[in-house]
């Protein structure tokens, strides 16, 4: 899992669970707050009621024959009333009346239970008993929504309590603006979520870039190529970028070491044992013609070691840069002819011709120095392995965001077991025309060069004779 993917998940799981408890909380309060709603206005009726009917009293005694003929005109009447979204049409309050012994005398909802005693019913016993009255009973005990508030009001007879009226409203009339309100919570909550998701996301993969670079960088370097250490935010950041650095360069430098004092002896053994060889035998004192030859042997075999820690100090100092300190624009023609013009004997000793396929105008931002040596260690390549009086084509071409330089010879081509190596450090192949070997530093110094301008070189055949390097930079 992904920095980004356990940042944006452990979020999530906090927000969903810390969301669940508070929408459960607030639903329920929500609940809560509708039926205190509705029982504050039922106190009001039950005492506006009790007033009424205390208006009857005869002779110490309730009277409710009038309260229930104008009850009854009432759940008769026709209206449409618009409560917001909710259609109401019919009244839904109900309510009894009882003497001061809890007998009903008045019923609107059951007329049947007149006679039958109440003061087992909590919001009339309180009230007989001069306290607020109040109860919600079930219609149905398996169904939580069927429960009936009941609130009720003592009706005096001067100071006397001679009975108690009783108003009573289903909770399932509230319930509809109850279920309105919980869909809307819940709509707007869920759209919280997905928005703090989708926020917490970005944010997520924000504060994950700078590592996603570290990791890139750390890729790269793996690559073998050369990349600069990311720019980072934060200074916990920025030293974690230059620990990396100083890591990669310390271990770098050990396997660079490493490296070199194993291919170098390798490669040093056989002129040294050369010259040797002749040094002891000229100590023999042997004829004039032998004498020269060995001491040719002795001079070759020391240009072959100059050469050899030449090219090397070219390379070490190419190896240490981690990036180009002379870029510039630079014409790709002037390139190329630069680096033919420095080749020139060479091509004129091997009766070689040079074709070119430059655009005009084509240009490419870089070290022009360190540009020229790659294209001419590609062009000494090209004539070490071309056959005398053979062509050699330097084509350059603006493909994407690089320029290609292709140098393509009709040599032997380079054979399938050679392709992974020849980039490495002293593989070198036989020349045809001599059977020797060079350096095997040339290309590693063009591949080199590639990795600093952010290109790549590449060695592929031609057909069944001829090779094609191309060496790519990114403009």
């Amino acid at each position: 899992m992904t920095l980004t993917a356990r940042l944006l998940f452990g979020f999530v799981l906090i927000a969903a669970v810390g969301f669940y408890f508070i929408t459960d909380q607030v639903l329920k309060r929500v609940e809560r707050q509708y039926l205190e709603a509705v029982e504050e206005p039922m106190v009001d009726a039950a005492n506006i009621l009790a007033a009424a009917l205390e208006q009857d009293i005869k002779s110490g005694a309730l009277d409710a024959s009038h309260f229930a003929a104008s009850f009854a005109a009432a759940k008769k009447r026709e209206f449409e009333a618009k409560i917001y979204g909710v259609i109401k049409k019919r009244i839904n309050l109900e309510a009894y009346v009882t003497d001061d012994k809890g007998t009903v005398i008045f019923d609107s909802a059951d007329p049947a239970a007149v006679g039958s005693s109440l003061m087992n019913r909590r919001d009339v016993r309180l009230t007989l008993a001069g306290s607020y009255g109040a109860r919600s009973t079930r219609a149905d005990e398996r169904d939580d929504d069927s429960s009936v508030m009941y609130v009720g009001a003592p009706i005096r007879d001067g100071s006397r309590i001679i009975g108690a009226v009783s108003v009573s409203k289903p909770q399932r009339a509230v319930f509809q603006f109850r279920d309105e309100t919980r869909h809307w919570l819940r709509w707007h909550i869920s759209l919280i979520i997905i928005c703090m998701v989708l926020a917490s996301y970005l944010v997520a993969k924000w504060a994950a870039r700078p590592v996603e670079r570290l990791t890139e960088y750390a890729r790269a370097v793996t690559r073998g190529e050369r990349p600069s250490v990311p720019r980072l935010p934060g200074s916990d950041l920025k030293t974690l970028g230059a620990a990396f650095e100083k890591m990669r360069d310390e271990l770098q430098g050990r396997e660079y070491v490493e490296n070199y004092v194993q291919t170098l002896t390798h490669e040093l053994k056989s002129p040294v044992a050369a010259i040797q060889g002749a040094s002891e035998l000229l100590a023999e004192n042997p004829p004039a013609e032998q004498r020269a030859k060995f001491l040719g042997n002795i001079t070759n075999e020391t240009r072959r070691l100059h050469g050899l820690i030449d090219r090397l100090l070219e390379l070490a100092s190419l190896e240490k840069r981690k990036s180009l300190d002379d870029v510039r624009k630079l014409d790709v023609g002037e390139l190329v002819s630069t680096a033919v013009d420095h080749v020139a004997p060479m091509l004129e000793r091997r009766h070689l011709k040079v074709q070119h396929d430059i655009p005009p105008g084509l240009t490419v931002r870089g070290d022009a120095f360190v540009l020229n040596g790659a294209l001419i260690n590609l062009l000494q390549n090209a004539i070490e392995f071309s056959p005398d009086g053979g062509t050699i084509q330097i084509i350059a071409r603006h493909i994407d965001d690089s320029i290609h330089f292709l140098v393509e010879d009709e040599g032997p081509g380079v054979p399938d077991f050679a392709k992974e190596r020849v980039f490495e450090r002293f593989y070198s192949l036989p020349r045809p025309a001599t059977g020797h070997k060079s350096s095997g530093l040339g290309l590693c110094f063009v591949r080199e060069v590639a990795l600093l301008h952010g290109g790549s070189i590449a060695l592929e055949n031609i057909g069944e004779r001829g090779t094609r390097a191309v060496l790519s930079v990114r403009v």
